[in-house]
């Protein structure tokens, strides 16, 4: 594969970057995680998530944004700012810990164990991102950290057309603009900051629909904490996958621009 030539103000994209941002596409466009949950309980997702009883359906939103909440300073203080190097695996032992816990207790340990595994995630996206070049005591990093739990959440439903990575960007940009001007300028974050409320919302409204998944899955009798751990290990795997993919994006827009890499993206096949 050769360099793509465009005027980036890193210059024509290297044959390496270019085969870095196709893996990054595929990642970030073909989440696997609905199939692999599917495989490991044995039945269609779907079809867990409609057996849910429908008064869970408000108790796991309640539950996504109050873990999206109370995740997002804690995680980030615990890693340095700069680094080159992340610990997935080290991640994935401890939310599928926690996965166990939550599966023995069913439904009922989801309010216990998801604010738990939520911040153990985010913490691992953190470690990713800055792996790859994320400077983790800026809010926009820290932001961008918090975002990938949006990403990868396709229902059956969706429009293809509308549901793309560069899309939920484009859903987000704005927030995302007023939360970062808001942190840039507070020393400490106020959960009740009406620039961070709006974003978490967004967030969690995609959020929630993979969190109703692993809900459901948890729920099949066979599973019960064996089963728990398993989906929580998957469900980490998912967003360590997004955030590979994200964060490999927005390296390459530092070192070539926006615009360069998501022509290149687009460009790329499906």
């Amino acid at each position: 594969m050769g360099t793509m030539h465009s005027e980036g103000k890193g210059g024509p994209m290297a044959a390496a970057d270019l085969a870095a941002l196709a893996q990054a596409k595929q990642l970030l466009e073909h989440p696997s995680y609905m199939a692999r949950v599917t495989d490991a309980i044995g039945m269609p997702i779907e079809n867990a998530v409609k057996a849910l009883p429908a008064s869970w359906s408000k108790g796991i939103s309640t539950v996504t944004t109050a873990s999206l909440n109370k995740c997002f300073k804690v995680a980030n203080a615990t890693l340095l700012p700069t680094g080159n190097t992340s610990h997935p695996k080290m991640h994935s032992v401890a939310v599928a810990v926690t996965g166990a816990l939550g599966g023995a207790f069913g439904i009922a340990g989801l309010a216990v164990e998801l604010p738990v595994s939520t911040t153990v995630m985010l913490r691992s996206i953190a470690d990713i991102g800055r792996a790859n070049g994320e400077m983790l005591g800026t809010p926009e990093a820290q932001l961008a950290c918090l975002m990938v739990f949006s990403l990868g959440g396709k229902s059956g439903d969706d429009d293809a057309s509308e549901s793309g990575y560069f899309a939920a960007r484009v859903a987000l940009a704005r927030a995302m603009s007023e939360a970062t001007a808001y942190l840039s300028k507070h020393a400490v974050a106020q959960e009740s900051a009406p620039a961070l409320v709006r974003l978490i919302a967004q967030i969690a409204a995609k959020f929630n629909v993979q969190v109703s998944q692993k809900a459901a899955a948890m729920m099949v009798p066979v599973l019960g904490a064996a089963g728990g751990a398993l989906v929580n290990t998957l469900f980490i795997n998912h967003f360590q996958d997004m955030a590979r993919g994200h964060f490999t994006v927005r390296r390459l827009e530092r070192l070539y621009g926006p615009e360069v890499v998501s022509a290149a993206y687009r460009a790329l096949p499906k």
